[in-house]
């Protein structure tokens, strides 16, 4: 597929900002839809966690998603960070359009 949404989860609404920004900034995604107060349940290190974040959609073309995760992994506080790709496989042909537009 051509088009990806990407789903990103962040420490904070800042952190989410910030990286909103960069990627929207650099034309590495056409849109960054952010979602604050989600609650997040897994294990890491052995160890149950609960977490409040904040969620990212973002929406690209596929052959951007390496720089996406390079990026994204540059400016954020997490070891190991939820960076993970959906194929968009419909939408509506004009939104699709400025999508692959928008982005580099």
């Amino acid at each position: 597929m051509d088009n990806l949404i990407i789903f990103i989860t962040a420490s904070s609404r800042g952190e989410a900002g910030e990286i909103a920004t960069n990627l929207v900034g650099k034309r590495l995604v056409a849109c960054v839809n952010i979602v604050p107060g989600i609650e997040s349940i897994f294990t890491w290190k052995g160890k149950l966690e609960v977490a409040k974040e904040t969620l990212l959609i973002a929406k690209t073309k596929a052959a951007l998603f390496p720089r996406v995760e390079k990026m994204v992994k540059k400016v954020h506080s997490y070891e190991c960070p939820e960076i993970i790709a959906f194929p968009i496989t419909r939408g509506n042909k004009e939104y699709l359009k400025w999508l692959r537009e928008t982005t580099r």
